[in-house]
């Protein structure tokens, strides 16, 4: 039997502009996101583990650094391993039976925009492709009320009838999950994706997930969709898809093979809208909110998927660009390490696991990269002035290559398994890309403690204006 698209929705979306009233938060969410900070005991620990380290040091300084020493890099081996491990496992998506026109159902494309002037026609273009049926098909476009250069370029174009682009009211914080929970309230399919500026996704993106929510379970809440960086010969942009290929086409179908949450990406997740709403939306205190709602819906219960169709975005071409995108990720991290490691929102073993190998490797990551990267070189530079042996423990200098090989060994894989080209230069350079992380980590954690729900937004330039290297 058809499934019909709620009354009076898709024949037409209404007012090309519409001011959204204010927006109540509510819900599950009002019982501890990313606003409340750390608990007490949280605090407690925290300190706790400062004043061991202390005493350590102060008491027994060669004991503590051996303890750390050896600790730092049993973590190192499991990172290691874990990522290695991951690379092996094959890629399988599940596939479903497709549906008929008149059987899928009705879907909601949320695109919160600030700032985007000069990208929006791409974005229409790219929702214009999609091949889903027009009278089932929401796109609920978010603009800022001081975004009037944005706001400008919408009202000048004619937009297909199935885009009604919303204003956010003025409020704190302003962020995207913010405007995200303001379109949810005005949202109407059955499922909803987050498409962000740059993103031209697959035009089947929304049928594949469609059919797979139609044939799984009810627990299956989130389906992500595998980000892919455009091709572009310049060393962060290279660097950066080695990232995506190694955390979309890589870690994230293993966790999802063996039924573990992830934290999802800022863009292409689709969800089922009920379950969505039933969770609290997106956490608006929180600067990766992808990353928080992908542990929500695994604490209430929910699994996540992946598909198949893939988004592709640009990435960042200048530190200019790349640092404050950094900054944000890494303070999300910490926000939702600290929101999901506390009282009632304490994740049970195998999601709490899944947490540790996704954002406390990621955190980790972020701040020993620099200062490891620097120690090996002082010691190097150390060996040769002294015409020596560099004092590096073999065993050391082996874990930290088997370390760096199998990272480049996971975006290899990760690349080939996206279709995308693989240059060994970029594999060879990605020891040189990892330090650049611990700057980020610098600066995110000043931001955590001065400026913690500050959305650092990342410019974006349209494609026919960027130039491969």
């Amino acid at each position: 039997m058809a499934r019909e698209a709620p009354e009076g929705l898709f024949e037409a979306a209404g007012p090309r502009l519409v001011y959204a009233p204010p927006l109540r938060r509510a819900g599950p969410l009002a019982f501890g996101g990313a606003d409340r900070g750390l608990t007490r005991p949280q605090v407690a620990v925290a300190l706790f583990a400062a004043l061991l380290l202390v005493t350590g040091l102060a008491a027994a300084t060669t004991l503590t650094l051996t303890l750390l020493h050896h600790l730092f890099f049993a973590a190192f081996a499991a990172t290691a391993f874990l990522r290695l491990g991951a690379a092996f496992i094959p890629r399988h998506v599940e596939t479903a039976p497709p549906l008929r026109d008149e059987d899928l159902p009705a879907y909601t494309v949320i695109c919160p925009l600030y700032r985007e002037a000069e990208v929006a026609p791409e974005l229409v273009a790219a929702l214009e492709r999609l091949d889903y049926p027009r009278d089932r098909l929401q796109v609920l476009v978010m603009l800022e009320a001081d975004d009037l250069d944005t706001r400008q370029v919408f009202a000048d174009m004619s937009l297909p009838s199935f885009m009604q682009v919303l204003v956010a009211p003025p409020g704190i914080p302003r962020t995207k999950p913010r405007a995200c929970n303001v379109a949810l309230a005005r949202a109407r399919g059955e499922y909803i994706v987050i498409y962000d500026a740059e993103d031209r996704p697959d035009p089947r993106q929304l049928r594949e997930a469609a059919e797979r929510f139609a044939a799984a379970p009810a627990s299956l809440a989130c389906l992500q969709a595998p980000l892919r960086i455009e091709f572009d010969g310049a060393f962060l942009p290279a660097q950066f898809a080695l990232e995506y290929a190694a955390q979309f086409e890589v870690l994230q179908p293993a966790l999802a093979k063996f039924g573990a949450p992830f934290p999802l990406g800022g863009t292409s997740n689709h969800f089922r809208t009920s379950v969505l709403r039933e969770v609290g939306g997106w956490d608006p205190y929180n600067v990766t909110e992808d990353a928080d709602l992908g542990f929500r819906l695994a604490r209430g219960g929910h699994s996540l998927g992946v598909l198949a169709s893939p988004t592709w975005e640009t990435a960042p071409r200048t530190m200019i660009e790349w640092l404050p995108q950094r900054t944000r990720w890494v303070k999300g991290y910490m926000q939702t390490f600290g929101v999901h490691t506390r009282g009632p929102n304490l994740l049970r073993p195998p999601s709490f696991a899944a947490l540790l190998a996704t954002l406390g490797v990621s955190i980790a990551s972020a701040f020993a990269h620099g200062p490891v990267a620097a120690w090996v070189l002082a010691a190097l530079a150390f060996g040769l002035a002294a015409g020596r042996t560099p004092p590096i423990p073999p065993e050391d200098l082996a874990l930290l290559l088997a370390g760096w090989s199998a990272a480049a060994f996971g975006g290899y894989v990760g690349l080939r398994r996206a279709g995308l080209k693989v240059r060994l230069r970029d594999l060879a350079l990605s020891p040189a890309y990892w330090p650049l992380q611990s700057l980020a980590a610098g600066h995110a954690l000043v931001q955590l403690v001065r400026r913690p729900f500050h959305w650092d937004k990342t410019p974006h330039a349209p494609r026919a204006g960027r130039t491969g290297a």
